[in-house]
Parts: C-alpha cells; sequence; structure tokens
C-alpha cells in the first residue's frame, strides 16, 4: 500500500475534489459535492504538512466526508422548502386586496391577479368588489370580503 500512496501530492487530492463535484452534477443529492469538499480540504493540509502520511490523509478525508454529509443532510431536512416558493407562486399573494373577476357564488369564483384569473372561494361577492387573500389551498385561493372585515373593525 505505501507504493501505491507514496506518490500522492497536495494536487492529486484537488484532483480528486474536482472529479467529485463534477461527479455531483451528474448525479445530484449534495452527497459528492461535501466529499469533494473534504478531498480539497485534505489537499490543503497535505499542502500544508507534506509530510502527512497517507493513512492519516485517508483517515481525514472518510471523517470530514462522513461529518460533512451528516450535517449537509441534517440541515436539509431541517430547513426543507422553508424558504422556497419554488412551485408556490401564489404564496406571495397572500394579504393582497384584489378585484373579483367571475361572481363568487356558492363560495367558488374567480379573482383577477394581474394579467391572470385564479379560482377563489369565500363567501358570495359580486363581480368588482374587492377581497382580500388569505390563504391558497393548491391554485385556489381563500379570500374574505373587506366590506365584511371593514363592519367587524367597525364593532
Amino acid at each position: 500500500m505505501d507504493e501505491i500512496f507514496s506518490h500522492v501530492a497536495h494536487w492529486t487530492w484537488w484532483i480528486v475534489a474536482v472529479v467529485l463535484v463534477v461527479l455531483e452534477m451528474f448525479a445530484p443529492g449534495t452527497f459528492f459535492l461535501w466529499m469533494g469538499a473534504s478531498a480539497g480540504i485534505v489537499g490543503v493540509a497535505l499542502f500544508l504538512f507534506p509530510e502527512l502520511a497517507w493513512e492519516l490523509q485517508l483517515t481525514l478525508f472518510a471523517a470530514l466526508s462522513i461529518v460533512a454529509i451528516l450535517l449537509s443532510r441534517r440541515y436539509l431536512q431541517k430547513n426543507k422548502g422553508a424558504h422556497s416558493k419554488l412551485s408556490q407562486r401564489g404564496k406571495r399573494y397572500i394579504g393582497r386586496t384584489v378585484t373579483v373577476a367571475e361572481v363568487i357564488t356558492n363560495g367558488i369564483g374567480k379573482v383577477q391577479i394581474e394579467d391572470t384569473l385564479w379560482r377563489a372561494r369565500g363567501v358570495d361577492t359580486a363581480v368588482g368588489e374587492q377581497v382580500k387573500i388569505v390563504a391558497i389551498e393548491g391554485a385556489t385561493f381563500e379570500v374574505e370580503s373587506l366590506a365584511a372585515e371593514s363592519s367587524e373593525s367597525a364593532q
């Protein structure tokens, strides 16, 4: 084994790092990314300490890879989609006042938002009246009448 690893230099680890990061592009999942970062760090350690034994290099690579992967998995699970609005375009409209475009009857109608008609659910409301978006479920907005809101605040 000493013969195989005796020729390993810092740039060898950097090449391994680049290969792992490129591999991440073809097999996404943040697994190879962290292994690539770990290989890069081992390359820096070997650059700073050229007499670093190959056993220690492999141990350092394995330990850094495992720790980085576990920490990233924990972080990603904890923050899964917390701030993402991707595929949730309608959430940005919550709290906005919009105009009813098609009469809301039996709780269902449509509201105009910019140049698009969206399905809306709420109390029966006539065309042209203003409603406030309070929630979204799928592609349907939950709306409240501004007239009902203003009468509640007046009491």
